[in-house]
């Protein structure tokens, strides 16, 4: 029994090694039948030039890991105190100085022109049966007084006929200033006619002809209307009637 078992280890022994050097031996004539690699073709130069950029030494390097902040660090700030906040700065540019102007001067008012009479009419009112007490009064009168009366008849028709609103009937040539006659010429500068009930200034300037005592020119300018609060200073009435009282 033991010659037995010696024989068949030995034949399991021998098979093996019999099995092993077949197996190198097919794996040998493997590697003889395979055919040989060929070396790599050139790549064809196309004309283009590729440069190849190293990267930077600090992109290689790894990002360190973020540290959670100790207990300590992690503690708020005492809260500091706000800055008072400055003044804004006012970047305005000065204001530029305004060009000097000379005064504008008016021109001065244009005094108020003398009118002239282009037609009188004091000998066509005497010449009115309406007119004969007049006629009569200026029959006693001579020289100065007599002239002055002529242009005071004057002055009331030409107002009328140049203000046909206004009714003159009365005439103080002396109200508010005294009147001046040198010869056959009479000036009156602060004179007073009344109309309606009220009076109103009026200069003239009156010529008469030395021979017949007739007027041969007048001009006159209508004033404003006189206050009644000054009608009595200067003896002025609203009517003939009240004078007499």
């Amino acid at each position: 029994m033991e010659l037995a078992a010696d024989k068949w280890d030995d034949g399991i022994r021998r098979g093996a090694a019999a099995s092993f050097a077949l197996h190198v031996i097919a794996i040998l004539l493997l590697l003889l039948l395979l055919p040989k690699a060929e070396p790599p073709l050139p790549l064809r130069d196309d004309g283009l030039s590729v440069e190849i950029v190293p990267q930077a030494a600090e992109s290689l390097k790894m990002a360190e890991p973020v540290k959670a902040p100790s207990p300590e660090q992690a503690k708020p700030e005492a809260a500091k105190p706000e800055a008072e906040p400055a003044a804004p700065v006012t970047n305005n540019p000065p204001a530029a100085a305004m060009p000097s102007v000379a005064p504008i001067t008016l021109p001065a008012p244009k005094p108020m022109e003398f009118v002239e009479a282009r037609q009188l009419f004091s000998d066509k009112v005497l010449a009115d049966p309406r007119s004969r007490r007049a006629r009569e009064a200026l029959r006693g009168l001579a020289g100065s007084e007599r002239n002055l009366q002529f242009c005071d008849l004057e002055a009331l028709e030409q107002v009328r006929r140049a203000q046909p609103a206004m009714a003159p009937d009365a005439l103080a040539p002396y109200a508010m200033a005294a009147e001046k006659v040198s010869g056959n010429n009479v000036e009156v500068k602060g004179g007073a006619f009344r109309s309606k009930r009220k009076w109103y200034n009026i200069q003239f300037k009156c010529e008469l002809d030395a021979g017949s005592g007739k007027v041969v020119s007048f001009a006159f300018l209508v004033g404003d209307a006189i206050p009644q609060g000054e009608w009595q200073e200067h003896n002025l009435v609203a009517d003939d009637g009240a004078a007499d009282q």
